[in-house]
């Protein structure tokens, strides 16, 4: 098997375009993995490779939980994991680039931007070698460079100065297919992130890459005991809303979901498909209901609202997020669903960034613009704050069957949540 992270010192560094190539190059025979709490790279993923992505979240998981996940999804001949930040970043909460690979023995290939310098490209490469001598670098992919001349001098460097790191190639800057797109979401023309694959790659030496690897690494799988919390199988009819607009699923939630109850529907909020009048429970995923795009594609949808407000009168919802706002009475002007009793506004400067514990230590993660007005906010309750028990603004608001929260976490990690 072939296993990667690709990370680099910073974001914007050119992790997302290498991961995209590889990912298209490798499409028939790749899973691909997101280090972090990210709901966009991974659905970016599944786009290119048509595979689903898995989060892996040391922060949320124990590393024997994180172990788990990755060996258990692993049923490709490669294994691509596209980092989150730069290479150290996040490891002051036990989440980063550097010590996931490290956990799971996975080679890291660095991206480095080497546009206009050279002879400092391997001074940054020292630091990055040693600032834990315990790292997964064993190769670097030079992005940026105006010529195979300039890479040359680059290359040189490097092999002198790290003979053990492998310098697998470049990628030049303004490559003609990035020149009238960019990498997101609405990238759907396969035709083009093919054409972005093969300038990408067309520098690398893939027969180097194939041959990165770490050498502690082995094939032989961890204990594979389950390492979760166990719970007993739920005997009812789960209905997720998972749409373009909730559209923020972790792949495994969803998994884990279809595991543990006896029936998982899906429903398209945004085609107004109603929930069922026999589904037991709702699960109304996070995502974008605020903006006046996302908007525009559920507000008639009044078949999905009367029955999700007929279910919300005898049964059980779990909102997170984008289901939040909906639950609310408005954001802004513009009316959601009216079940919980808040009111919305989206501010210009994000309200929550990052990761949080609740009130009772479930830990999880939250970005978002939108916040409670002063009067909704003395209606809820379960303070989010960056630290176990430590100060910061209510997040979540319930009634006896509705819960509504800002916190997006991991069900497999905290089953009880969502499947008592």
């Amino acid at each position: 098997m072939l296993n990667l992270c690709i990370s680099a010192i910073a974001s914007n560094q050119g992790k997302t375009i290498l991961t995209t190539a590889l990912l298209y190059h490798f499409r028939d025979s790749v899973r691909p993995y997101k280090i972090g709490p990210d709901f966009i790279d991974p659905q970016f993923h599944k786009q290119v490779c048509g595979t689903d992505s898995v989060n892996l979240d040391s922060f949320i998981m124990s590393e024997e939980q994180v172990t788990w996940l990755y060996h258990h999804y692993a049923d490709q001949e490669v294994s691509i994991l596209e980092g989150v930040m730069g290479f150290y970043d996040g490891e002051n909460k036990g989440c980063s680039a550097y010590s996931v690979s490290k956990l799971l023995n996975v080679p890291t290939i660095l991206v480095l931007d080497g546009s206009g310098s050279y002879i400092t490209i391997s001074a940054v490469l020292k630091g990055l070698l040693e600032y834990k001598t315990d790292n997964t670098i064993q190769a670097v992919v030079l992005n940026n460079l105006s010529s195979a001349m300039h890479y040359d001098l680059i290359q040189k460097q490097i092999q002198t100065d790290h003979p053990h790191i492998t310098v697998l190639g470049w990628i030049q800057k303004k490559l003609p297919a990035l020149s009238d797109t960019h990498l997101g979401l609405d990238l759907n023309d396969l035709d083009k992130i093919k054409q972005i694959s093969q300038e990408v790659l067309q520098h690398i030496d893939l027969s180097k890459l194939r041959r990165v690897h770490l050498p502690t690494y082995h094939q032989n799988h961890p204990n594979q005991n389950y390492p979760f919390p166990i719970i007993k199988k739920v005997d009812e009819k789960l209905a997720i809303v998972h749409d373009q607009n909730f559209s923020f699923c972790y792949y495994d939630n969803l998994r884990f979901l279809k595991e543990q109850f006896r029936e998982v529907v899906i429903i398209d909020a945004t085609q107004d498909q109603p929930l069922p009048p026999d589904c037991d429970r709702v699960y109304l995923c996070g995502g974008y209901v605020e903006t006046n795009e996302a908007y525009s594609r559920i507000k008639n949808s009044f078949k999905f609202k009367n029955s999700l407000r007929q279910h919300a009168q005898t049964k059980p919802i779990y909102a997170e997020c984008a289901g939040l706002l909906y639950l609310g009475n408005s954001v802004d002007d513009k009316p959601m669903s009216g079940i919980l009793d808040i009111d919305f506004t989206l501010e210009k400067r994000f309200n929550r960034l990052g990761y949080y514990y609740n009130e009772e230590e479930i830990k999880g993660h939250a970005f978002h613009y939108t916040q409670a007005t002063p009067e909704s906010l003395e209606r809820g309750f379960d303070v989010l704050s960056k630290t176990p028990q430590g100060k910061g603004v209510v997040g979540s608001w319930s009634t006896k069957k509705v819960f509504g929260t800002y916190l997006h976490t991991m069900f497999r990690r905290y089953p009880k949540l969502i499947a008592p």
